[in-house]
């Protein structure tokens, strides 16, 4: 076995990704490991031997506890897809070599469905070779659209942010004595979890957003409109929220309607944006109606000043437990989060292999969401409510957030 251990992260980031990489290091420092290593934009950095010895540069007590305050990805990121080693081993051949070289003997991924990818296709290479390095992934992603986890760490800090934010913007938007329909586009391609969240809104306190549409469910604009301007006759502003995956029953997003011509990412995935702006111009063409589109796109994301206590700590704990099992023996496996309870919210850390988990999603159950009048059923809130509870304050100095980064 090798005697250190390297992480690394990947795919979009988070509030809490770095609270998660604070975990593996610190377990791994209490489980003896000789050094341990960073990735620089992860596996495709590893690829070109970007690495960084983070005994060094997380020797403190402050910046452990810094990191685990700091968003986004401390070590950079990237998405890249790994080939079937079975038809190209050259990357694997190159990727273990310099492993070998760095005496290797546990790897770390941090990150969504695309990372966990990475972590299968490694151990199965592993394997295949009669490598003993152990691989583990831990969990990340807002969209909370991992198969076994119950939710994942990132997910709670982005949907306490847009429960806010919606609330917020429903203050802003009934001040007049007019009508006027703000629709707010959040992030979610093929699953709804992030603009489910703006249920969150809605209190003794808050309307809330008036619509909710996920992409778990056909969009028609005709219906659409017709929902908005029965909905304007009871209250004449309103904030609706939509994903900006939603797609009509043609199969097209709607974001295409308004503009044909996406890009598309290195796993095929088309960029999405301009859901909120074609609606809202819809709106206003057949409505007559004040519109405004609010695109929260990567705000979303990031927003440390309102993570969720609960999100740090579980990232933090994931982070944790993959490092104690890679250090058990355990290979081939991703970390997972088991809620035992709602109320009170208890939840625990398990592993599960990790052919269960990659290239699989889960989306928002069809019986959380109320489709006839576009909004989310009290098992969805029952849900989240715990996973946006309390706050990690940020270290301030001279009135902004204090970051630690490379």
């Amino acid at each position: 076995m090798g005697a250190n251990a390297i992480v690394g992260q990947s795919g979009g980031p988070t509030a809490v990704i770095n609270s998660s990489l604070a975990g593996v290091f610190s377990a791994c420092r209490s489980c003896g490991a000789k050094t341990i290593y960073g990735m620089r934009y992860g596996v495709q950095g590893l690829l070109d031997e970007k690495i960084v010895d983070l005994t060094q540069t997380l020797s403190s007590t402050l910046a452990v506890e810094l990191l685990q305050r700091t968003p986004a990805t401390y070590l950079g990121s990237c998405r890249y897809k790994l080939p079937d080693f079975r038809v190209d081993a050259q990357p694997y051949e190159k990727l273990f070599k310099i492993l070998k070289k760095y005496d290797i003997g546990y790897f770390f991924y941090i990150g969504g469905n695309d990372s966990m990818d990475t972590i299968l296709k490694l151990s199965d290479y592993a394997m295949e070779t009669n490598c003993d390095i152990r691989f583990i992934g831990v969990p990340k992603t807002i969209d909370n659209d991992l198969m076994i986890t119950d939710h994942t760490p990132g997910y709670g800090s982005a949907a306490k942010y847009i429960g806010i934010t919606v609330k917020e913007l429903v203050r802003d938007s009934t001040i007049y004595d007019m009508k006027s329909v703000t629709i707010v586009e959040i992030m979610g391609r093929n699953a709804g979890w992030l603009t489910a969240a703006a249920a969150l809104a809605e209190d003794a306190d808050c309307e809330g957003a008036k619509m909710i549409c996920l992409p778990e469910t056909i969009f028609d604009p005709e219906r659409f409109i017709e929902q908005v301007a029965a909905l304007q006759k009871e209250s004449p502003s309103l904030v609706i929220a939509v994903s900006e995956g939603i797609r009509c029953a043609d199969g097209r997003y709607v974001c295409e309607l308004g503009n044909s011509d996406l890009n598309i990412d290195p796993f095929g995935h088309k960029y999405l944006t301009g859901t909120a702006s074609y609606l809202s111009r819809l709106v206003a063409h057949k409505l007559r109606t004040k519109t405004r589109a609010v695109e929260l796109s990567t705000l979303q994301r990031c927003a440390a000043h309102t993570a969720s206590r609960t999100d740090v700590m579980e990232a933090y704990q994931s982070g944790g437990a993959a490092a104690f099992a890679a250090f058990a023996g355990k290979t081939g496996m991703m970390v997972a989060l088991k809620r035992l309870s709602d109320d009170p919210y208890q939840c625990i850390t398990e592993l599960h292999d990790i052919h269960d988990v990659a290239n699989y999603e889960k989306t928002v159950p069809l019986h959380w969401i109320d489709t006839k009048n576009a909004r989310m059923n009290k098992e969805f809130l029952t849900y989240a409510r715990p996973l946006i509870l309390s706050e990690v304050n940020p270290l301030y100095v001279g009135g902004l957030p204090q970051h630690i980064r490379l």
